[in-house]
């Protein structure tokens, strides 16, 4: 059997000293999340996440585990969760998530789901994972008769459940779909004959991710899982029988791997940003070296041709919105020479926000990316073939995502899938353009540096910006910005696509999305209002948000603007604020005193209420036109 996916082989090897080192942070009592990290990034075996859960839960149970995200998250299964939650809670910190979990009784998810009283249902999770397999569902078709019941049967069940959990709580539900059984009864004619548990499974799996969109819940694709690994490979009938295992157990360190990157990316900890060395991770061989005609990227060689589909994979990334940037030890033209004149290359110079090419070592140039982008070093991930620069990137810069990659070409684009690094829970026409805001974004710090003093910069983007309620054209958009803001965000508050839609029409709430538009492109949508109504006279601040992208164009001061507008035409006297800091989020620690708010509060957690009189407010213009939809009623 390979095992590259049961061994995480995109991961670095675990120190030889695990064991001293998850003593010393048992012991330590002034042990910093950061050490606890750097152990989970590792490719840890089972046994040794069982060890990491534990130091984990004693950490939390101390308070001491700043700078993580806490989640709660329920289990409901047919199996046994034993092994399966302790491998999660030892897998989270390598996300930056601290976890708490409680699963089901043995084989009760059902009477859980719909019990209030349950165990899950008090623990008020923030999700729960439906992790119901083919030998748990009700599944009686008969082979030769029409399928239709028994899907419909099933799903049914799952939805159920799914109404169930979120009938008695906010909480969101991450739904498996179902990795089919290895047996066949009538071999590949099983795959297209009515009733057959393998056709029955085909069309579930299909209507289930609709079922999961429409709820506003989460699909986990485990189904897709098993079989890169392969169904027989998944699949223990052995350790089913004896322990209730619903797969090898030598794969709960992979699962819990795609759980909690899951889980990751719904509090927006995806990474957004590629960083590619290029020698010899590119294309083949050394540009300064091998010139122009001796570089390996070209059909007809299998070297080459590792690399052009190496290439490919990296364009469908930035189709995808992920943006790429380049860090090379190179001279800078030697480096874009490949991209300007390689007649075969599918990279072009155009597909790069920015481009470092120069002498430094890869932590400054990466750096330098970050600042340029206006991107943390956590939404970075750097690809280089050479061990030493990767070494050197983890131990220098913790932040970023450095997968390891193999000596064969051939197999980069599958090191780089299997990490996960750009997991998504949701897809909208704005994360397909993403990679060329931050294009646009590299331009506009171009020209800055060209124009001089401020003023003059601002006023030459001809900026544009758009005011308007949430609607249900961009709820996926709305909702997707909510989940993922982290820097400039200032209650990193939560919210499902069902809490927003309540909200487009609540008389609860004023909500408002913008959109900035400049000589480079449209920015899209890159801030959020979430104003919850007090009342008649008071309005407090629920949800702020707004990209790192268009930081230091006063777009905050507009949005202030357009809020006061608005509350005054409704006769609202008061505007209140609060600030709930975060380990990523104190960019935004002064914003209220920036717009001219007066402290009301300061707390021991760092938190700080603000209030601002409407009638009294002063807020500075910025150079743009302003187009503010109605707000009629709404």
């Amino acid at each position: 059997m390979d095992t590259f996916f049961r061994d995480l082989a995109w991961l670095a090897r675990p120190p030889a000293d695990f064991r001293s080192l998850c003593r010393a942070i048992d012991l330590d009592p002034g042990v910093r999340g950061a050490d606890i990290r750097a152990l989970a990034s590792t490719a840890l075996d089972e046994n040794q996440l069982i060890r990491l859960a534990k130091i984990m839960q004693k950490a939390a149970k101390n308070g001491r585990l700043d700078g993580f995200v806490p989640f709660r998250l329920g289990y409901i299964s047919n199996g046994t969760p034993d092994f399966i939650l302790a491998a999660l809670i030892g897998t989270a910190p390598r996300y930056g998530i601290s976890l708490e979990c409680v699963a089901s009784g043995y084989n009760q998810g059902f009477q859980d789901a719909l019990d209030p009283g349950s165990p899950i249902h008090r623990f008020e999770p923030d999700a729960v994972l439906i992790a119901i397999d083919w030998r748990g569902l009700p599944m009686r078709s008969t082979r030769g008769e029409s399928s239709e019941d028994a899907v419909d049967e099933v799903l049914r069940h799952l939805e159920t459940i799914c109404n169930s959990i979120k009938a008695n709580g906010k909480t969101t539900c991450i739904v498996q779909n179902i990795a089919a059984p290895v047996h066949r009864v009538l071999g590949s004619f099983d795959r297209i004959l009515p009733g057959s548990p393998h056709q029955t499974l085909d069309r579930v799996n299909l209507a289930l991710g609709d079922m999961v969109r429409r709820a506003g819940d989460t699909l986990f694709d485990v189904a897709g899982l098993a079989e890169t690994v392969g169904l027989a490979n998944w699949h223990s009938p052995s350790e089913w029988n004896l322990a209730k295992l619903p797969f090898a157990q030598a794969f709960v360190p992979l699962y819990a791997d795609h759980v909690c990157r899951t889980i990751a990316a719904m509090r927006g900890r995806s990474r957004r940003c590629l960083v590619l060395d290029l020698d010899n991770t590119v294309w083949g061989g050394v540009i300064g070296d091998d010139g122009l005609n001796g570089i390996k990227v070209a059909q007809g060689d299998a070297t080459g041709e590792a690399y052009l589909e190496f290439q490919r994979y990296i364009l469908s990334l930035r189709q995808s919105g992920i943006v790429l940037a380049v860090s090379s030890k190179n001279e800078d033209e030697t480096a874009r020479l490949p991209f300007r004149q390689h007649a075969e290359m599918l990279l072009r110079e155009e597909h790069f926000a920015v481009f470092q090419a120069n002498w430094n070592d890869k932590p400054t140039n990466l750096q330098a990316i970050s600042t340029e982008l206006s991107l943390g070093l956590e939404s970075l991930v750097f690809v280089d073939d050479n061990p030493f620069e990767r070494e050197l990137v983890r131990k220098t810069l913790p932040q970023v995502a450095v997968p390891e990659m193999p000596s064969d070409p051939a197999f980069y684009v599958q090191a780089l899938s299997a990490a996960g690094y750009f997991e998504a829970i949701s897809f909208s026409s704005e994360d397909s353009s993403r990679a060329s805001y931050y294009e646009g974004n590299a331009r506009r710090a171009s020209l800055k540096k060209q124009v001089g003093d401020l003023e003059s910069y601002l006023a030459s983007l001809d900026m544009e910006i758009w005011f308007q309620p949430f609607d249900a054209e961009n709820r996926e958009r709305i909702t997707q910005l909510i989940n993922k803001s982290n820097q400039y965000n200032l209650t990193t508050r939560r919210y499902t696509e069902l809490d927003v839609a309540h909200m487009e029409t609540s008389p609860q709430f004023f909500t408002m999305q913008v959109r900035l538009k400049d000589i480079f492109g449209d920015n899209g949508m890159i801030s959020v209002v979430i104003c919850r109504i007090v009342s008649e006279q008071e309005w407090e601040i629920d949800t702020w948000l707004m990209s790192c992208r268009v930081l230091g164009r006063r777009v905050e001061n507009m949005v202030l603007k357009e809020v006061l507008t608005q509350a005054a035409k409704r006769g609202v006297r008061l505007l209140r604020g609060l600030y709930l800091p975060t380990e990523r989020n104190k960019l935004v620690e002064r914003h209220y005193a920036n717009l001219g708010f007066d402290l009301l509060a300061e707390h021991a957690d760092r938190s700080t209420e603000w209030q601002l009189s409407v009638a009294d407010a002063k807020v500075s213009d910025a150079p743009m036109v302003v187009h503010s939809e109605s707000f009629v009623g709404r």
